[in-house]
């Protein structure tokens, strides 16, 4: 075993949660030490170079939930961050020719929506009211860390009265950040437990709109668009500003991987080491706290605090001894949801998509936002009917975007750069069949589906790099290829994630804290987690 120095504390990960979480904690004069297992930073929001010329954003392809304040607080803008606002945010290309384009304008949604129904054009004011309504109130919970509501056995966890108070007061905030939405509480709760078909069929009469909403709701879940808790992810989609306005969606200049590197800059310069291509083999615990990590090559970083940005899966039952925990809380980690159905394509262009429903190979305002193939409700649902018995798709969901049409740092004059985010492709596959056999003609099937709307894509693909579910599982460490290292359900949000009673970083072990996804407020790139978590450490004043 090779002996390391020693640190304040350790961060298992250096995806952007555990560079923020660095970035705090070393500048609150914390000695602190990344180790990522590749080598690059930034897991899912990582820039790669995979053919010569093409910068692709592998992962993660678009920013606007992360916090305001992590941006200022951190100076990210003065590190090289740069955020393209896209506008119209949202392309749908309907197969009878027709399409929706939709962005932050009020008055040019109308107008857009109007061609399909005018009574949806009157409407849609309505429905962004009461989104932003319930997002202005919601939203101040993600920046501090969920506190523990329920009733749970003392058995559990031992919760000093600090805590109680702590968590009484953040309950009280929430009760009233509730009330302020008056007669709206009815459709707020809807909005956060319910399904997001049936709102949408109240709210619209237009299939087109219906559906390039929806897909929102089901982006990254292994879900139905009738089923419960889809609306949440609907409104989760339409928080942070990042993007410009709420909702909006932006380009990283230089792709999503200078996100990252505009965190690191920050770390770099607080002295932070970063150790690359180190692999965590397991946590190493005395008398119930964590004090080391070991990796593959045996050498181990020992440290007064250890976080982790990887899932509560990989934490607690590759890392950790299972008899550092309680069986009851390793039960709990065990009925974690990591089930998914996405797939990430991207290609090389030799041009750019020439739709038939508008037509032209020039970059136009309807190439700078996202693409939604998919032009009914129905087809979502379809869609998933085929996922829920182990079966791709047989007509996929396609949210495409065109970085390169906003940012010509991406590719070679001329040429572009497509991000292809396709569901439904389950995780565990039906009749024995493996992703690594059948990936490449999936590909092939949602290329076709492109092209039926598109049909010069047919000849301008140069490169293409398919990941399966099990590819993001291998390359990113995502169990079960869950974007959102645990799936965005009611029963493993807020208070109840990772699991009930542990919603606030720290864990069973002393000494040791979540700063990832896994932990509140869950996935997208907002950086929450490692800021909250990094919160979390110095209160407790641990290292």
């Amino acid at each position: 075993m090779n002996a390391a120095q020693n640190f304040d504390c350790v961060i298992i990960g250096a995806g952007h949660n555990g560079l923020i979480a660095a970035a705090y904690l070393a500048r609150a004069g914390k000695k602190v030490c990344l180790l990522e297992r590749r080598s690059v930073i930034g897991g899912c929001s990582v820039t790669e170079e995979l053919w010569p010329g093409y910068k692709i954003s592998t992962a993660s392809y678009v920013l606007s939930l992360v916090l305001p304040e992590i941006i200022q607080d951190l100076q990210l803008k003065q590190n090289g961050l740069k955020i393209l606002p896209r506008n119209p945010s949202s392309f749908t290309p309907t197969r009878d020719g027709r399409h929706l384009l939709l962005g932050p304008d009020l008055a040019f949604n109308q107008q857009q929506i109007a061609k399909f129904s005018q009574r949806d054009a009157e409407a849609f004011p309505k429905y962004e009211a009461l989104l932003e309504a319930v997002a202005d109130q919601l939203e101040p919970l993600l920046s501090q860390a969920a506190p523990d509501l329920l009733p749970l056995p003392g058995s559990w966890r031992k919760q000093k009265l600090g805590k109680r108070i702590g968590d009484a007061r953040t309950g009280w905030q929430l009760y009233r950040s509730m009330s302020k939405l008056g007669e709206r509480i009815p459709e707020a709760l809807e909005l956060l437990t319910g399904a997001a078909r049936p709102i949408l069929e109240r709210w619209f009469e237009s299939d087109v709109l219906r559906a390039t909403l929806a897909t929102d709701a089901v982006i990254g879940a292994f879900a139905s668009i009738s089923a419960p808790g889809t609306a949440y992810v609907l409104l989760h989609h339409v928080m942070g500003t990042a993007g410009g306005a709420r909702g909006v969606w932006g380009y990283v200049e230089g792709g999503m991987g200078q996100f990252a590197q505009s965190v690191w800059s920050v770390c770099e310069q607080l002295g932070v080491q970063l150790v690359r291509e180190c692999e965590v083999a397991r946590i190493e615990t005395v008398d119930g706290r964590a004090v080391a990590v070991t990796d593959t090559a045996g050498t181990t970083y020992s440290a007064k605090v250890i976080a982790s940005t990887v899932d509560a899966n990989l934490t607690f039952n590759r890392f950790l001894s299972p008899e550092a925990l309680p069986p009851e809380f390793l039960r709990a980690v065990g009925h974690i949801d990591y089930s998914s159905a996405t797939m990430k394509i991207n290609l090389a262009l030799s041009e750019l998509p020439d739709f038939r429903a508008i037509p032209g190979s020039s970059i136009a305002p309807h190439h700078h936002g996202t693409i939604h193939i998919c032009d009914s409700i129905d087809w979502l649902e379809r869609a998933y009917d085929d996922a829920k018995y182990g079966r791709p798709s047989t007509q996929p969901i396609l949210e495409i975007t065109l970085p390169s049409s906003l940012d010509r740092t991406l590719a070679p004059e001329g040429k572009h750069v497509m991000n292809m985010f396709v569901q439904y492709t389950p995780y565990q596959l039906a009749s024995g069949k493996r992703w690594d056999d059948i990936k490449e003609s999936f590909a092939d099937r949602c290329v076709d589906l492109l092209v039926e709307f598109a049909p010069n894509m047919r000849g301008a693909i140069e490169h293409r790099q398919v990941l399966s579910p099990i590819d993001l599982e291998r390359i990113y460490g995502l169990t079960g290829g869950n974007i959102f290292q645990g799936a965005m359900n009611f029963n493993q949000l807020f208070s109840m994630r990772p699991i009930p009673g542990w919603a606030d970083h720290r864990t069973p072990v002393a000494g040791l804290y979540l700063c990832g996804a896994a932990s509140h407020p869950g996935g997208g790139v907002i950086g929450a987690c490692g800021r909250n978590a990094a919160r979390a450490i110095l209160s407790d004043r641990a290292c």
